[in-house]
């Protein structure tokens, strides 16, 4: 990381000065950049002996609504009495001018975030049995959160949900096109995007949703020995909506032994495919079992999913060519983003079941 590009990101005696406002003075402060992230900032804080997060959006423009710290501060205050695992949030904050952004601060977890490989503690055939299913079942108690009882009933419109989703996701790719398409065009999005326009179910259950839930942004524990799931992080999407888009979601990440390459490879963890873990029926089978919901129109929900992916990667791709990232991933997109659309092109005709 360029040391321009972490200056724009923090500046560390303002950052300081709001913590020792809020937290009281300490003798020991240092901050440190989380590297694994690919959207929202995320930086590690020592303060004293507290150990915090500190989380905001990229410099330099971004796309209405995308990246939205505050929106996920909120939701994440609003969980900490229920059966969700969440951070502690400590402090949000909307004055640009201490680090140059929204950002909010919370409480850093301690545990395993498993990205592209599997953590060793986890390697036996019965935790890898336990990561699939605390998976599902967290998500299935985020979709049985009473939202309104928690502060939640404005937080989102579901009605018309899945019909949004597709209208913002296609808002999104246009946005970033604005600059891409000076590098390259993406034929196959457009027939997706017109598919999913005519084919989104009118009606779905109305729940609480993550927006982003997937195998690495959760972290587990093992306390006892079994992994544990203690944390869901990256809440900066969640919203009121249908609770099947999150399932689609978080099985467009989750690979099965028979599946084909990646569309993006750098992103992708594979070890979900070694004997033992829950193939991706099993988890919609237990998502089914836990609330009460049928995954039905399956090809929509995995189709939008990855429709998602590749307008976020355009995005990314945009940012890159206007020099607002130093991530070495988004200049990948420019070829990675083509291969997810002929991946959502195969999930709309068939070509990739469940």
């Amino acid at each position: 990381m360029s040391e321009e590009y972490y200056e724009r990101l923090v500046d560390e005696d303002a950052l300081g000065d709001y913590l020792r406002e809020h937290l009281g003075d300490v003798d020991e402060y240092a901050v440190e950049r989380h590297q694994e992230g690919h959207s929202n900032e995320t930086l590690f804080v020592t303060w004293g002996d507290r150990e915090l997060v500190v989380r905001r959006p990229p410099p330099g423009e971004t796309a209405e609504t995308a990246h939205d710290v505050l929106r996920e501060y909120r939701v994440t205050a609003a969980l900490t009495e229920t059966a969700v695992p969440v951070p502690e949030p400590i402090l949000a904050c909307d004055d640009p001018d201490v680090i140059g952004s929204d950002f909010y601060v919370m409480d850093r977890l301690e545990g395993t975030v498993m990205r592209e490989s599997e953590s060793g503690a986890f390697a036996d055939l019965e935790s890898r049995r336990r990561i699939g299913e605390e998976l599902v079942d967290t998500l299935a108690a985020i979709h049985d959160v009473d939202y309104e009882a928690v502060g939640l009933a404005d937080f989102g419109h579901p009605p018309s949900y899945t019909e949004r989703q597709v209208e913002r996701w296609g808002q999104q790719l246009m946005w970033a096109f604005d600059v891409t398409t000076e590098e390259r065009e993406v034929p196959d999005i457009y027939d997706v995007g017109a598919w999913l326009q005519e084919n989104a179910p009118e009606d779905h259950p109305h729940t609480l949703v993550h927006g982003d839930y997937k195998l690495d942004n959760v972290m587990y524990a093992t306390d006892d020995g079994a992994p544990e799931l203690v944390g869901v992080f990256d809440w900066e999407m969640a919203t009121l909506g249908d609770p099947r888009a999150d399932l689609g979601w978080l099985l467009s990440y989750w690979r099965d032994p028979k599946d084909p390459e990646p569309a993006v490879p750098e992103l992708t963890a594979t070890f979900m495919e070694r004997e033992g873990y829950s193939t991706r029926r099993e988890l919609v089978d237990r998502w089914e079992s836990r609330t009460d919901f049928s995954f039905e129109h399956d090809r929509f929900y995995r189709a939008l999913a990855v429709y998602k992916l590749a307008a976020l990667g355009e995005m990314f791709f945009r940012r890159y060519l206007e020099g607002n990232s130093d991530d070495p991933m988004y200049p990948l997109m420019e070829d990675r983003v083509p291969a997810l659309a002929t991946r959502a092109k195969r999930i709309v005709d068939g070509d990739e079941p469940l």
